[in-house]
């Protein structure tokens, strides 16, 4: 068994701070917010982010990092990419040999950094690193419902030695060594679940939403290309699975902005309550400033980003994805 720092305490850190405690792991669940670790280590419950889903007696809540990592085998990051790099800076200055894994899916705002990148600049070469990734909703990870995601790393041997001290019977795990092509998809899936939930609130229909999610899933697959990624990565759990759960799934919280701007309802009114963090909203604006770089065609990410911004209703945007020019498949 590991002692493992999770560091961050939304949901989807307290799903897998449980799971692994559960499991046998030592686990210290960090939270930057000195109330919320008083209310969890008090109610021994994370009500605000995961309510209903008791901490496991081995699981140790802390607001001190020092204290969280001391012991610490392994760093999994779980904030959300804005957090990314500044708990990074910290493990580099205080923690430079802590192999790291962080489950966060986007760019980084302003830089345009893929996590993996905003890692390279912070960490020493030698420090063990890599992303958790692929198609998982909290919720059901912590009811212990079977799920498996991908564990990727430029180095193989440091994710396969992870695999197998982290696998769990009800959350399996794949070792990867296309760091890109997996964050990749985890982080333009988030993009393509907002188009899915646009679609489906305007009732087009299981066929518009399995052409969207096809479609998207191409888009995906040439940025990753343009970028140095597998195209085979992408047919796996950390582009298709995600982007098929993503889409579909009624815990995604992107595809409900979606729902929601189908709806007519404001951004800002829907992501206040939402509660929660929806990474493609975060994530559109530099996924299309990359790809125009690269020269990449993405016309649903483009679609997107003009409806956040206002400059086009859903449904306009939809029938202009149905009209653009004919072309070959690919």
């Amino acid at each position: 068994m590991s002692r493992i720092a999770v560091i961050g305490a939304g949901a989807w850190g307290t799903a897998l701070a449980n799971t692994y405690a559960a499991n046998g792991h030592q686990i210290a669940l960090w939270t930057i917010d000195t109330a919320h670790a008083e209310e969890m280590r008090t109610q021994r419950t994370n009500q605000r982010y995961l309510p209903g889903f008791p901490l496991p007696a081995g699981l140790t809540v802390s607001h001190s990092f020092e204290e969280a990592c001391a012991t610490a085998e392994l760093a999994l990051v779980v904030t959300p990419v804005a957090g990314l790099r500044p708990t990074l800076q910290k493990l580099g200055a205080s923690f430079p040999e802590l192999p790291v894994l962080w489950a966060c899916k986007g760019f980084e705002k302003g830089t345009g950094a893929l996590p993996h990148e905003v890692a390279q600049e912070l960490l020493a070469a030698s420090t063990g690193r890599g992303a958790l990734t692929g198609p998982s909703f909290a919720q059901e990870v912590a009811q212990g419902l079977p799920c498996a995601i991908a564990l990727a790393s430029p180095d193989i041997t440091f994710a396969k030695h992870w695999v197998s001290r982290l696998i769990h019977p009800r959350l399996r795990l794949y070792a990867n060594d296309d760091v890109i092509g997996a964050e990749i998809g985890g982080a333009v899936k988030n993009v393509l679940a907002i188009a899915a939930g646009i679609s489906d609130g305007l009732g087009f229909g299981l066929n518009a939403r399995a052409a969207l999610v096809t479609r998207g899933l191409a888009e995906i697959a040439r940025l990753s290309e343009a970028l140095g990624g597998r195209r085979e990565t992408l047919m796996g759990l950390a582009g298709m699975g995600d982007l098929i759960l993503t889409s579909t799934g009624d815990l995604s919280r992107n595809r409900r902005v979606g729902l929601g701007l189908a709806e007519g309802r404001s951004l800002e009114e829907i992501l206040k309550d939402l509660g929660h963090v929806a990474e493609g909203v975060l994530t559109t604006e530099t996924v299309v400033k990359r790809a125009a770089a690269l020269g990449v065609d993405m016309p649903i990410t483009q679609a997107v980003q003009e409806v956040l911004l206002g400059r086009l209703k859903p449904r306009d945007a939809v029938e202009q994805l149905m009209t653009r020019e004919a072309k070959l498949e690919a």
